[in-house]
């Protein structure tokens, strides 16, 4: 239950156009998972990640600690813009022998039509890598990933992200530990409702030379076309960041991010996420160091399946004050308009939110969010995620600190492509009576119907998972 830190442009339509837009988009009272206060025995439970397929539809998934003191994997779906009861994901009871399990990434492609990802301890204290399919609005077992085995030699494996383009038609990524303990990456996609065997990463094992690498994020534009990004280490040991991207099935090699090395001359660079919409055309969005050793944020995007040069994100430099600045999440609507978030650290420190969009292929100057200073008195706030419904109609969520020294969860909306104000998720603050609240995981269905996941710590001192939707 960590802290998650990781001027946006636009044509506003016309003042009535966007007040009635706003009045549109609401966000409704948060709320505990549905059912999860009977799993969550133990007091430690939180939504990891949210997906809705249309407005109203979606699920959500995360973990909860069972009464035996074992953390366990849970979903939960929402239909009609109604919550349903969490349920333990099917199947895994008989896989986490070891007593920890966590679904880390879901997606839906329609509404009832899902796949989701995670990790699950052996009886024989081995990280293993499961996926999980909902159909027709009901979730499948769970199954180790076919192939992880051979791979996994070291005995640590998880999925860290999951796309799905069309019902049955996923891929996801993660990481392995070869037989040296040596971090792998891996992708494996579904086809049809199979799925496949897992792959290392093309041309990661030629890149990887210093044994440490890490897939963090997967988007799919269209069924077998998909962007992969993350991180690995060099042969001196210096992380940088990779792309890869697959068509028509096949995954190629994957490359450094063009442009990502002249940009790290202090040796940490990684890709932290990547959208695509539609296939071929894809921005990433990460952090790297410069030869200051100071921690900025880039932008990199894909046209017509070509990578071009990464960017520090324009305008954070003049918010970057203190160093510390990163993208944690990007989405985008269609080719060349997408939105994406993280944080900064000030002249004082303090870590701000901020946003900022690319509109027709150019990125605009990042902001900080409008209403997070306020809100932001403890000087520690920053942006987990964005999703788009449509170009300019975004929203994102993450947290802030108060003045009291509390974590409260945020959202915030993009509306014809002008940021509002920043709210404290409704509701959170009575739920929230032990001060640590964030929202790791925003989806929307379509344009300002979206729907956010989080945790909070109640009265006890326990953590539960929320909700809260928009409409």
């Amino acid at each position: 239950m960590g802290v998650a830190l990781l001027g946006s442009g636009g044509v506003v339509a016309g003042a009535g156009a966007v007040s009635a837009s706003v009045r549109s988009q609401v966000w409704g009272a948060a709320e505990e998972v549905p059912g999860t206060a009977a799993l969550n025995q133990g007091g430690n439970a939180e939504v990891s990640s949210v997906s809705c397929a249309s407005a109203g539809n979606c699920s959500a998934g995360g973990n909860y600690e069972d009464s035996s003191g074992n953390i366990q994997a849970f979903v939960v779906s929402q239909t009609g813009g109604a919550w349903h009861t969490a349920i333990e994901v099917p199947g895994t009871a008989g896989l986490n022998g070891g007593g920890f399990a966590e679904l880390d990434s879901l997606s839906c492609a329609s509404a009832g039509n899902c796949s989701a990802g995670g990790v699950y301890d052996t009886a024989s204290n081995q990280l293993e890598a499961f996926v999980v399919s909902q159909v027709s609005g009901t979730w499948h077992k769970a199954i180790e990933v076919p192939g992880i085995a051979a791979l996994n030699q070291g005995g640590s494996a998880d999925i860290t992200s999951v796309s799905c383009a069309s019902a049955g038609n996923c891929s996801a990524g993660g990481r392995y530990s070869d037989s040296l303990d040596n971090n792998q990456v891996f992708v494996v996609s579904q086809t049809g409702g199979t799925w496949h065997k897992a792959i290392e990463v093309p041309g990661s094992a030629a890149l990887n030379q210093g044994g440490s690498a890490f897939l963090t994020s997967v988007s799919c534009g269209s069924a077998g076309n998909c962007t992969a990004g993350g991180s690995y280490f060099d042969i001196s040991h210096n992380r940088q960041a990779f792309v890869v991207s697959q068509t028509g099935g096949t995954w190629h090699k994957a490359i450094e991010v063009p442009g990502s090395a002249a940009l790290n001359q202090g040796g940490i660079a990684e890709v932290n996420s990547v959208s695509c919409a539609p296939a071929g055309n894809c921005s990433a969005g990460g952090r790297y160091f410069d030869g200051s050793i100071r921690q900025e944020a880039f932008v990199a995007s894909q046209t017509g399946g070509t990578w071009h040069t990464a960017i520090e994100v324009p305008g954070t430099a003049a918010l970057n004050q203190g160093g510390v600045a990163g993208v944690a999440s990007v989405s985008c609507a269609s080719a060349g308009n997408c939105s994406a978030g993280g944080h900064y650290s000030d002249n004082s420190s303090h870590s701000q939110a901020y946003v900022v969009s690319q509109v027709n292929g150019t990125w605009h100057t990042a902001i900080e969010v409008p209403g997070s200073a306020p809100l932001n008195q403890g000087g520690n706030a920053g942006i987990s995620s964005v999703s788009c419904g449509s170009a300019g109609n975004c929203s994102a969520g993450g947290l802030y600190k108060d003045g009291s020294g509390h974590h409260q969860a945020l959202v915030v909306s993009e509306v014809n492509g002008t940021w509002q104000t920043a709210i404290e998720v409704p509701g959170s603050a009575p739920l929230n009576q032990g001060g640590n609240a964030g929202i790791p995981s925003v989806s929307c269905g379509s344009a300002g119907n979206c729907s956010a996941g989080g945790h909070y710590k109640d009265g006890s001192g326990h953590s539960q998972a929320l909700v809260a939707s928009q409409t």
